[in-house]
């Protein structure tokens, strides 16, 4: 068995487990229509979505060996092919012989976006991603960085299966309303290392409307690192009790579709490393940041050695 031998000696840096779409970017109009009306894009794209493709390729940008685990349709090629361009292991997607891959119509403009979705293949992953834990079939990863809402009743035990690999585990759950104010994922945080809410996201979650009093909510469920993502005002965590809050990069954005899937990548890119806490946050926003200057949530994602030089010249 020495594919198995080399795959235990050379564990990947990152496990990306979530939801694989295409996505159908729109951009340029000239007008918000009404019901009823059309305006017309002035410009399209089609780039590899959802928080699971973005932040997979993010990382394997960024140097570190990252795999995808997620199901397509029986018309993903196109997907799988984009994912290896970047240079994302895509032997751990599945074919759903009947759905077609998910995809995203985004309406987007560069002050926020608007997404219209089909689930197709997706609905799927979850039985999928607790079917092969159980059957011991993920490849093994210093971290598993988990884009979806998991289900609140299989999480724990899915999480404890985690962490007896020796895996440290992330959450993005995205905008999920049901489960950000399902009172079980109380329960759920302290068994993660690090959540990844927007401020949004986390003031539904919380009940909370200022991110300082979002962050001793999370804290006080003994969630080790909560990350809350501010958009233009960049993010903030909580250290030794205080408030750290790092301002991004300035930047003329075009896209915002994506740029919160880089910055956990370029979060955890720092935070596998040791780096400190402001650290991480600087080079998440760098990415975040880099991330809204091109169409697609990756196109402007920096390699290794431009992410290095930014990080250091970071105000």
């Amino acid at each position: 068995m020495p594919e198995l031998a080399n795959a235990l000696a050379n564990p990947l840096d990152v496990l990306v487990a979530g939801e694989l779409y295409a996505d159908l970017i729109m951009s340029g109009f000239d007008f918000w229509p009404l019901p009823g009306q059309e305006s017309f894009a002035t410009q399209f794209h089609r780039e590899v979505g959802g928080g699971a493709a973005n932040t997979a390729c993010a990382l394997a940008r960024l140097g570190s060996r990252a795999a995808v685990f997620g199901i397509v349709g029986a018309d993903g090629d196109w997907l799988i092919q984009q994912l290896s361009v970047h240079a994302v292991d895509t032997s751990h997607i599945t074919r759903d012989p009947v759905e077609p891959t998910a995809f995203t119509v985004a309406i987007t403009t560069p002050e926020d976006r608007t997404f219209f979705t089909y689930s197709g293949a997706n609905r799927g992953f979850a039985q999928s991603l607790v079917r092969a834990s159980a059957e011991n079939r993920l490849p093994p990863a210093r971290h598993i960085h988990l884009a979806f809402s998991p289900n609140l009743a299989s999480a724990p035990k899915l999480l404890a299966a985690f962490r007896a690999r020796g895996c440290t585990v992330s959450l993005d759950v995205g905008w999920h309303e049901d489960w950000l104010r399902d009172p079980r994922v109380r329960d759920l945080l302290p068994l993660l290392d690090i959540f990844f809410p927007n401020e949004s996201e986390a003031a539904a979650l919380t009940g909370e409307s200022e991110p300082a009093a979002m962050l001793r909510w999370f804290a006080a469920t003994g969630l080790p690192m909560a990350v809350v993502k501010l958009g233009p005002a960049g993010a903030c965590l909580l250290r030794e009790g205080q408030v750290l809050t790092v301002p991004p990069p300035p930047v003329i954005a075009i896209d915002t579709t994506g740029a919160g899937d880089c910055f956990n990548a370029g979060f955890l890119q720092a935070w596998m490393q040791g780096d400190p806490p402001e650290t991480c946050l600087r080079a998440g926003n760098i990415c975040g940041a880099l991330s809204t200057q091109a169409y697609g949530g990756v196109v402007g994602m920096p390699g290794p050695e431009r992410f290095h030089q930014l990080l250091k010249a970071y105000p």
